[in-house]
């Protein structure tokens, strides 16, 4: 994602949270993708790290983006984080959409999967089902600030 396609409101917002032209975790992001291969291994339902979600876990990994008006809701960029049985749901939904997705964080107030898929898609795995968040990171970003309403995945069905 070039930083340069970032509105201003976005990369107000993302520097306020930590963020910085340039930026890349390098080796511990590499760590938090191994991390997340090995559970989806260990759970019977691996997962790709597509190369669209190296570079954003390489470039916003472990950054814990706010939301600047809602209270208690974030956007964690950790994909390490997931529960039993998640590898399985994210395949569900990687079937669905027919294309690779991988998680690239969650959302702190349900606990919902933050996934990129070969894209750079965003999509939401929520307890209640899968949802759009935007074409890329800035789109994403973007929508969550001004709390556009999140599409169903299914609309994005193939």
């Amino acid at each position: 994602m070039d930083p340069e396609k970032l509105t201003p409101e976005v990369r107000d917002w993302l520097v306020a949270n930590g963020w910085s032209p340039g930026r890349d975790i390098g080796e511990r992001a590499d760590e938090l993708i191994r991390v997340r291969v090995q559970d989806s291994q260990r759970q019977g339902n691996p997962l790709t790290p597509v190369p669209a979600a190296v570079h954003i876990i390489h470039t916003y990994g472990l950054l814990h983006l706010t939301h600047p008006t809602a209270q208690g809701i974030s956007w964690v960029m950790n994909p390490a984080i997931g529960y039993e049985g998640d590898a399985e749901a994210i395949q569900e939904l990687k079937s669905g959409l027919k294309t690779e997705l991988f998680p690239i964080g969650y959302e702190s107030s349900e606990h919902g999967i933050i996934l990129t898929d070969e894209k750079e898609r965003f999509f939401h795995l929520h307890h209640t089902g899968g949802y759009y968040l935007g074409e890329n990171a800035s789109d994403a970003f973007s929508r969550f600030l001004i709390g556009t309403p999140d599409p169903d995945a299914e609309d994005f069905f193939v």
